[in-house]
């Protein structure tokens, strides 16, 4: 979103509390295609050469786990090292770092999250990690990002649009990305179950993955907003329903609503399986819908 934005001209302040996600939006969103140095490419053609080194990455997400091929867990973990040893601004290290998280994800043995990993190999998952630079825009209008909750966020971000993608269910964003969490903090943390977690992923919880304090974190955070127009993206399998949201809105200003149909996740796909890898049942819906609530505040503000 932030990055379609920026390429049309608008300021966009994107924000994200999980560090991946700041990432990517440093990468895409805040920093420009001026700001890499004349010898950007050859800084990714040296990192594709590195040999492998296997350490944390490769002992927990490619043996302990089986997320990614062991070859190719030692090359992150020895890219990831030697881009510790470069010396580059935080928004350059932050296009470098998003190279390695996407090169990751075109060859990991998952179904798209991280929550589960494939009983055998993906056919991608034997393919030999390339690092690529990613495709930024050119210099526009100052864009910025943030890694801030969503409360503080809502109070010191001054915009003309907010935009909102709360989750959805009891199931973090940090939950369903936890190797990227891993990869970009570079701190081996303490893991928990077959998926090799981290540690806060429990531990952290936030209240808009529970379905018993969603409404109010919601609620506090668009009583924060300054912006005239709010736009909230949610679903059909929400914790809360379409007719209580659009409720909730209403009392910040006048509602719209847009419904698009849009396919679930790959493993709905699939079908349900017990530990054996034995079918044990259907995904009733393959799809959801999309509500895209749009919220104009004019005289409510």
């Amino acid at each position: 979103m932030g990055y379609a934005l920026k390429r049309e001209g608008y300021t966009v302040d994107s924000n994200d509390h999980n560090s991946f996600a700041y990432h990517l939006a440093q990468c895409y969103v805040a920093c420009d295609r001026e700001d890499l140095p004349a010898d950007f490419d050859k800084i990714i053609d040296h990192l594709n050469q590195i040999p492998g080194q296997a350490g944390f990455f490769t002992d927990t997400y490619c043996i302990k786990s089986r997320f990614f091929h062991p070859k190719n867990g030692e090359k992150i973990d020895a890219i990831r090292q030697e881009i510790e040893q470069i010396s580059v601004s935080d928004k350059v290290k932050s296009v470098l770092l998003v190279s390695l998280m996407e090169a990751a994800d075109r060859i990991d043995s998952t179904c798209g999250i991280q929550m589960a990993y494939l009983k055998t190999w993906a056919k991608r998952a034997l393919l030999p990690l390339t690092l690529r630079t990613p495709l930024l825009l050119a210099r526009g209008k100052s864009c910025r990002a943030h890694c801030l909750d969503a409360l503080t966020a809502a109070q010191k971000i001054i915009c003309d649009v907010t935009y909102l993608d709360p989750p959805y269910n009891q199931h973090s964003y940090r939950g369903n990305y936890h190797i990227w969490e891993t990869l970009v903090r570079f701190d081996s943390p303490v893991v928990y179950g077959k998926a090799h977690k981290r540690m806060d992923c429990k531990t952290e919880k936030s209240s808009f993955n529970s379905k018993r304090t969603f409404k109010e974190s919601l609620l506090n955070v668009l009583k924060s907003l300054a912006s005239q127009y709010i736009v909230l993206s949610f679903n059909d399998e929400g914790f809360i329903s379409k007719n209580d949201l659009e409720d909730l809105l209403s009392e910040f200003g006048k509602v719209s609503i847009f419904e698009i149909d849009y396919k679930r996740y790959v493993g709905a796909q699939i079908g349900i399986f017990n530990h054996q890898g034995i079918k044990v049942g259907n995904i009733k819906r393959l799809y959801n819908i999309e509500f895209l609530y749009v919220v104009n505040r004019e005289g409510k503000h």
